[in-house]
């Protein structure tokens, strides 16, 4: 999908540094991060130019991965101006990142 953007350890600070950008950590190997994919791709077409919505594979980006703490997958954070403001572990509805996306958008 064109507006989703691979994360990755060289590439989070200049990614995340401006507005809102929305980050699932994953790996391939997870059963609910699977479950979780679709939901942030239909995020990042619905808030395509608002919000950058973006993925990091959790097993090639350790250090970015370790940096949040990221322990359980899937994890989704949303960052603000290259800060976390919220944080989901698990799987949620689509509903439950609108309702906090929509939170932070000015």
């Amino acid at each position: 999908m064109e507006n989703l953007v691979e994360i990755t350890d060289a590439n989070f600070s200049e990614v995340t540094g401006e507005g809102l950008v929305l980050i699932d950590f994953w790996a391939p190997w997870c059963g609910p991060c699977r479950v979780v994919g679709p939901i942030i791709e239909e995020l990042a077409g619905e808030y395509a130019g608002t919000v950058k919505v973006g993925k990091l594979n959790v097993d090639d980006n350790l250090v970015t991965a370790q940096m949040f703490r990221v322990m359980s997958i899937p994890t989704v954070i949303l960052f603000k101006d290259g800060q976390p403001v919220e944080q989901v572990v698990g799987l949620a509805r689509k509903a439950d990142y609108q309702a906090r996306i929509d939170r932070h958008l000015n």
